[in-house]
């Protein structure tokens, strides 16, 4: 799909002006960095990056994009003869998928010139901003879940690509599935899902409802109960799957009490091993205070694609650096820090996570468990390896192991691992 148009009217007037007064070919340095984390959060997960890199690289003005540009008066001549031969010759910088950031992280620098790179702001903001504030509540909501897997289920509570991208960045979080099989689909991630409601309804009674599910998907599926009343939906699918019935779903009510009088029922019906998912507007504090509870596992919706709570990391994306020099935002609260920066994260000799030095225009000095944070993801314009998907999923966990118990709490309170900006000296 051509990403070019997924942009701000204002990215091509920039290049329309600097194209007409001659800064259009200045190098320059973009960073994407965060102000602050959204309230009540001590960590942001990075996800989306390689989304980003995937749009970036079909950026292109093609002839209907062109036209469009026309015959709106966008912009000018000159500018629409440079945007037909756009290709992105820059490099791309950043931490990977499943790292951790914190205020002032440098996670993704964009180098190349003017022209060129800020036309990418909005594209690259719209991703990022989007995938990590899904990957920041599902991995809450997974620390919350203490090693009961979670099933993505909001496709219906989102717009429809939207729905895609929130999977992908649920299942790097640690989510053990998605109902969206367009994500299944384009990220092999698996996929989940039995019968809603209306299949119940659909039937002239409970049994026989439960009965055609079972035959199709065998004994080992999961029965959804509480249609009507619960103790009776649990009594029905035991009758008819048997006591080797997979598992039951709760989707509503008070699931504390739910959970513990069904375990019971279940026990008592001879099916000791049917597993119980609960589900129904679930975000990290009601999966937390379920941990209690005789749950296997959970559902996760609507809180889980709307960033629970915080639907955008607050993630922007500045110019830093003009032909080699620093050059400085000063307006008030939104003042930025000069220069390409360097981040390394520094750790005890156990592993912890302590702090993360960024380096402007300078060298960080080097400890010897400090871990360097950035990789190369586009060299002259070309797309270099990039972790799977696997692999940041297993960075993200290792990344949650690292950090000290405190940052894992719900509570508000300060960022998991302190941010150190230095301007000079290092080495």
């Amino acid at each position: 799909m051509i990403t070019s148009l997924l942009t701000d009217h204002y990215e091509l007037t920039m290049v329309s002006a600097a194209l007409r007064d001659g800064s259009a070919d200045r190098p320059c340095v973009f960073e994407v960095f965060a102000r602050r984390l959204p309230s009540g959060r001590r960590y942001g997960v990075v996800a989306g990056t390689a989304r980003v890199i995937e749009a970036v690289s079909a950026f292109r003005f093609g002839p209907d994009e062109l036209s469009y540009l026309r015959t709106a008066g966008v912009v000018d001549e000159q500018t629409l003869d440079w945007l037909a031969n756009y290709r992105f010759s820059g490099d791309i910088d950043g931490y990977a998928e499943g790292e951790l950031f914190f205020p002032g992280s440098p996670i993704l620098t964009v180098s190349g010139t003017f022209a060129e790179c800020v036309v990418l702001e909005t594209l690259i903001l719209s991703v990022l901003n989007h995938d990590a504030a899904i990957a920041a509540a599902a991995a809450r909501m997974v620390t919350a879940a203490r090693g009961r897997p979670i099933i993505e289920m909001g496709s219906r509570r989102t717009h429809e690509e939207a729905a895609v991208a929130a999977a992908r960045a649920s299942y790097l979080a640690g989510f053990a599935a998605t109902s969206n099989l367009a994500a299944g689909a384009r990220y092999s991630i698996p996929t989940a899902g039995t019968a809603a409601h209306a299949f119940t309804l659909l039937h002239d009674d409970e049994p026989a409802a439960f009965a055609a599910q079972v035959a199709v998907l065998g004994p080992g599926t999961t029965l959804l109960v509480d249609t009507y009343d619960i103790t009776t939906g649990i009594r029905n699918a035991v009758e008819v799957a048997g006591p080797k019935l997979g598992a039951v779903r709760i989707d509503s009510g008070d699931l504390s009490v739910l959970a513990g009088h069904a375990r019971d029922l279940l026990d008592s019906l001879g099916a000791t091993d049917t597993r119980i998912i609960v589900s129904g507007d679930l975000d990290e504090y009601s999966i937390a205070a379920l941990a209690a509870e005789p749950v296997d596992g959970y559902g996760a919706g609507t809180a889980v694609v709307t960033g629970s709570g915080a639907p955008t990391a607050g993630l922007v994306y500045k110019l830093v650096e003009v032909a080699g020099k620093a050059v400085v935002k000063r307006s008030e609260n939104k003042a930025t820090v000069g220069g390409r920066k360097t981040a390394v994260r520094r750790h005890k000799p156990t592993g912890t996570a302590v702090e993360e030095i960024v380096a402007a225009s300078c060298t960080p000095s080097s400890e010897p468990h400090d871990r360097a944070l950035q990789r190369p993801f586009v060299r002259g314009g070309v797309v270099q390896d990039l972790p799977t998907l696997a692999e940041s999923r297993d960075l993200l966990r290792q990344n949650l192991i690292s950090i000290p118990w405190e940052g894992l709490k719900l509570s508000a309170g300060d960022p998991a691992v302190p941010v150190t900006v230095v301007t000079s000296g290092g080495s």
